[in-house]
């Protein structure tokens, strides 16, 4: 039985022809590396570090594991939302901008609230707020790409963008490093830089307006499809959907984690740990960076993009194993370059593969923020399984909680095999 794959309906703002202009690419590439600061930069380091500070370094694997599900949770249900919000806003502004300047300072006054917290519970509140509100201009951001993209141009800045997303897990890296010491500086050092990068994009995005005003969305269904693509008759989107979902849950297994598993598998401090991590990351990311621009730039010549997904999880697969066997710090260090050449091919190809089998051009943010949520539904989730993997057996079990991770990216792999409209 043939698949039914749903032909695009028309669109009110037709995808573009031309390639965005160098400093569109530019400042865009910028801007989700400044949002990407501002909300890993906690999850790296700022917020185990911070928790450490209100409960003691034994309580805090559970209390991490509370607070980024917490916010995960935020980013989960928003995502989306906000992306049909920016779909359908009106007015000389256009449909991004308003929600890339709120949102930027929505986080801002999250991370304020985080730094000066009493309390857990004060710090998951604002944790919460400042997903809701970064998520807003993420989904906002991540529409843009599509209004401004054509195919031909989707490869190579979905690198850049994979790239940028991933060398601020170096500042998150350092910033923990250098400003640990500082919770007001450790939180709103990257939000500022965040914020900044943000309104750059703002001030060259030519954001257009919708030409006519859209139909309200009236009733619980209208509300309800503002979290539902159909999977029959967009599977190809749906494939997609499930292959980000396994992927981006083996990584954030361990990235939640990473620091306490250095301090646990290495037996260092906090403050020994942090250094290696950043050192880590670094090396992680510049074999991301070269990896990500070759694979992003050979995709765009050869017109094929599941092969780059495929190979890329199986690759992460083999370098969570590494992970799990590593004794030593060199061992650390060589799993993550293998790591970040996983990654690297993988997020550079991913966005262009699912900005290729959108459903509606006119709803690019809902569709992309349904897809966000295979990047924030296993944030969600994977805390608690790692901590749960971690937790079984006699002391810490981070071996069998790579190897899982390890088994997922490769079942990731093997969820694209059946896209068919994308080569």
């Amino acid at each position: 039985m043939s698949r039914e794959i749903a032909a695009p309906p028309a669109s009110l703002l037709p995808p573009p022809q031309q390639k965005a202009s160098g400093r569109v690419v530019a400042t865009m590439t910028l801007a989700r590396l400044g949002l990407m600061l501002a909300l890993t930069a906690p999850l790296i380091a700022g917020l185990t570090l911070k928790v450490q500070t209100l409960v003691g370094p034994d309580q805090a694997v559970a209390v991490v594991g509370v607070v980024t599900t917490a916010g995960a949770v935020g980013a989960l249900v928003f995502d989306p939302v906000f992306g049909r919000i920016s779909d359908r806003t009106t007015g000389r502004f256009g449909r991004r901008r308003p929600w890339l300047v709120a949102g930027s300072l929505g986080l801002m006054l999250g991370l304020l609230v985080i730094a000066v917290a009493p309390n857990v519970w004060v710090l998951a509140l604002g944790w919460l707020f400042g997903q809701i509100a970064g998520n807003a201009a993420v989904a906002a951001h991540t529409a843009s790409l599509a209004d401004q993209l054509p195919t031909a141009q989707r490869g190579k800045v979905g690198g850049l963008i994979g790239i940028a997303q991933q060398a601020s897990t170096v500042g998150s890296a350092y910033a923990g490093k250098f400003l640990g010491q500082d919770m007001l500086l450790l939180f709103l050092v990257p939000g500022a830089i965040g914020l900044v990068l943000v309104l750059a994009f703002v001030l060259v995005l030519p954001d257009r307006p919708l030409p006519e005003r859209p139909e309200p969305d009236v009733g619980l269904r209208a509300v309800l499809k503002t979290f539902w693509v159909s999977p029959r008759r967009h599977p190809d989107f749906a494939f997609a959907w499930v292959s980000r979902f396994l992927i981006v849950l083996a990584a954030w297994m361990f990235l939640t984690f990473r620091l306490l598993y250095l301090q646990h598998e290495m037996d260092m401090s906090a403050k020994e740990a942090a250094s290696v991590m950043a050192t880590g990351v670094l090396i992680y990311t510049v074999a991301l960076v070269l990896a990500g621009q070759l694979a992003g730039w050979v995709s765009d010549r050869i017109s094929r993009r599941k092969v780059f997904i495929g190979a890329s999880a199986v690759i992460f697969g083999i370098g969570t194993w590494m992970l799990a066997h590593a004794e030593s710090v060199t061992g650390f260090y060589a799993a993550e370059v293998v790591l970040g050449v996983g990654f690297g091919v993988y997020v550079a190809i991913d966005l262009a593969l699912v900005l290729d089998v959108l459903p509606n051009p006119d709803e690019a943010g809902k569709d992309l923020g349904v897809f966000n949520i295979a990047m924030s539904l296993p944030q969600t989730l994977a805390p608690g399984l790692a901590a749960a993997l971690v937790s079984a057996g006699a002391g810490q079990n981070y071996d069998l909680m790579l190897t899982v991770a390890a088994v997922i990216a490769v079942a990731g792999a093997l969820a694209i095999v059946p896209v068919r409209s994308v080569r």
